[in-house]
């Protein structure tokens, strides 16, 4: 049983069938969720609803999700929401890019529920406990 508390999720991804199995097991962990297909999307959606964390494809079409979390963290009001980047590579250049444009954590596609449940938790614990 989970202790993390139901959290407001963005999914950015331009595979239907990945944003539909995040959504799946993130609404099976008790989160409400909000789906993304590219980083215009995802910056009007983190604008408009201010979600908790966002999980963030690498390559998509007009915005990458390099340049989506780069935005992310250059805005003030936003800077603090953890990114989570989204990727079938998992190479260590891939990995460090990452974080050199804000991300705080990796997950190689294809992820396990499990793996998507607990990157939320450990976010989830990081933000409660910063209330």
């Amino acid at each position: 049983m989970s202790t993390t508390p139901a959290l407001k999720v963005l999914v950015v991804d331009d595979s239907n069938t990945i944003r539909r199995s995040a959504e799946i097991f993130l609404k099976q962990g008790g989160h409400e969720v909000l789906l993304a297909d590219d980083g215009f999307d995802a910056l009007a959606k983190i604008h408009d609803y201010q979600p908790d964390l966002v999980f963030c494809d690498i390559l998509m079409p007009r915005l990458d999700g390099y340049q989506t979390c780069a935005i992310i963290k250059r805005n003030q009001r936003f800077a603090n929401i953890p990114v989570v980047m989204l990727s079938s590579k998992d190479g260590v250049f891939d990995k460090a890019r990452g974080r050199m444009v804000g991300c705080q954590d990796y997950l190689t596609k294809p992820f396990t529920k499990d793996q998507l449940l607990h990157a939320v938790q450990q976010f989830g614990a990081n933000l409660t406990g910063a209330l």
